[in-house]
């Protein structure tokens, strides 16, 4: 193709990418080099018939004043991404300094907001994400050994958890944990324990989150195998079995390195979607036993007083976080690309 040729063929989607991605986070970016003003204060003094008393109050107006000279606020630099709230950088070295291994210093860190979130985060980016990608291809590979008659009704059945939207179905499932749910007094049956509660353990409540994040993305992951399945070249497989193959060889040594790619893509798209797990949370009602990096965002800016700039430097360690994470695949893709 003509290198013209490409440029205007490439420029609506360059330019939609400059308007809708790089611009945000560039805006963002601003935003966390910068903090609140702080807040005009004045003394006022009331007088009553005995006395007169003085005492502070905020003035209004002259903060408003402040954030009509400077929007943004107070420039600080990177003092946001170190403060307590986010990296804690000096608590990180006093908690090193004064534990007595390795098990107390991640206890004392744990309970700092922004490692707690991360520690949940990232538990729930490297469970769910292998257990999506190897859910949905046992299912696309049994999916593909059903007649015809029974696909069309298997298939509708599998997506599902797709089609439902995702604060629907964590509220469905956090339904069904509840005493008088059907998964929670079942429980309490078998256990004979009525006082038995998946809610109120830390432990139970990440499994059922990672529950939840399994089943509701696995059909995904299930209709990409599937589709490509369906382009595996059968005369590679008859050739197999030919040669003695079993089932299970053929799968290992035909179909999944020929999927390969298709395990990729998921990989990428299910490690930037459950780094960013928010929705489940929420639903689950989990903030005494669980947070992530969104719902931390999603603090900053639910308060009456928005935190703008603590949600914009959390936004930040997000993207950084998901971008070391797809580091390592988009290298070995890169190379393998190259190889060809």
């Amino acid at each position: 193709m003509p290198h013209r040729t490409f440029f205007w063929f490439i420029l609506p989607s360059a330019l939609a990418m400059l308007l809708f991605i790089a611009l945000p986070i560039v805006s963002v970016l601003m935003q966390s080099l910068y903090t609140e003003h702080e807040q005009v204060v004045r003394e006022v003094e009331s007088c009553s018939v005995f006395n007169c008393t003085t005492q502070l109050m905020v003035d209004n107006e002259a903060t408003e004043k402040l954030y009509d000279e400077a929007p943004l606020g107070r420039f600080v630099g990177l003092s946001n991404y170190f403060n307590r709230a986010h990296l804690a950088t000096t608590e990180v070295a006093e908690a090193w300094n004064t534990s007595a291994g390795l098990s107390d210093f991640f206890s004392n860190i744990y309970n700092l907001p922004f490692y707690r979130a991360l520690a949940f985060t990232l538990s729930y980016t490297f469970i769910v994400t292998p257990l999506v990608i190897i859910l949905g291809f046992t299912i696309a590979v049994a999916v593909n050994t059903l007649s015809s008659a029974l696909k069309g009704p298997v298939i509708f059945f599998t997506l599902l958890p797709m089609i439902v939207t995702p604060l629907v179905g964590s509220l469905i499932l956090f339904w069904m944990i509840d005493a008088r749910g059907i998964i929670g007094a079942s429980l309490q049956w078998m256990f004979d324990n009525p006082d038995l509660s998946l809610k109120a353990s830390s432990g139970l409540t990440w499994i059922m989150l990672f529950v939840y994040g399994v089943w509701h993305s696995a059909p995904f992951a299930f209709v990409v195998f599937y589709a490509g399945l369906q382009t595996v070249p059968q005369d590679t497989l008859e050739s197999a079995m030919i040669d003695g193959a079993t089932r299970w060889e053929r799968i290992r040594y035909v179909i999944i390195p020929y999927l390969a790619p298709l395990m990729v893509f998921v990989a990428l798209i299910q490690l930037m979607d459950n780094f960013r797990v928010f929705e489940p949370l929420v639903s689950f009602n989990a903030g005494a036993h669980a947070t992530s990096l969104s719902i931390i965002i999603y603090n900053d800016m639910n308060q009456d007083t928005k935190l703008l700039n603590s949600a914009a430097t959390t936004s930040m360690l997000t993207v950084l976080g998901v971008a070391i994470l797809l580091t390592p695949v988009l290298i070995r893709t890169w190379r393998d690309f190259n190889r060809k």
